[in-house]
């Protein structure tokens, strides 16, 4: 019983494995809407590695998102690209159903959507994109 014991002390004394990351966020420093669609991701059972970067405008042509679908972050999530606000549950969609697309993408900073909520709220374009250029309507909100 002895040695149960000891052996039960000594596994409670190492160190908890830290929590893996889903996948990576890429976000200016000063940007406080990101992190709040970060928590929103989290809130869904999707964690991210938050990386603050200067240079976001390469790292979405890096990644392959179109210029003109660009918002405030990238993330890059299981193979996938999701700019801007996208609603966890697309993310989640996206991650489990695999489609043949190179991610998705919120133009912009629609008010209302996810970590830019507040007293107003639009209407906006959910963009699935891919890695030819093609673009088509993912989903409305």
């Amino acid at each position: 019983m002895k040695m149960l014991s000891t052996l039960l002390i000594a596994a409670l004394a190492l160190p908890l494995p830290a929590l893996a990351a889903d996948g990576v966020l890429f976000k200016n420093p000063q940007c406080g809407c990101c992190t709040a669609w970060a928590e929103h991701l989290a809130q869904n059972g999707v964690k991210l590695k938050i990386e603050e970067r200067q240079d976001l405008a390469a790292q979405r042509a890096r990644l392959g998102v179109p210029a003109e679908l660009g918002s405030c972050h990238t993330a890059k999530i299981g193979g996938y690209v999701f700019e801007g606000h996208v609603p966890a549950d697309l993310v989640k969609k996206v991650l489990k159903e695999k489609p043949a697309i190179a991610g998705l993408a919120v133009p912009g900073m629609p008010p209302g959507s996810p970590g830019m909520e507040g007293p107003t709220k639009v209407a906006y374009q959910v963009i699935a994109f891919d890695k030819q250029g093609r673009r088509s309507v993912y989903a409305t909100r």
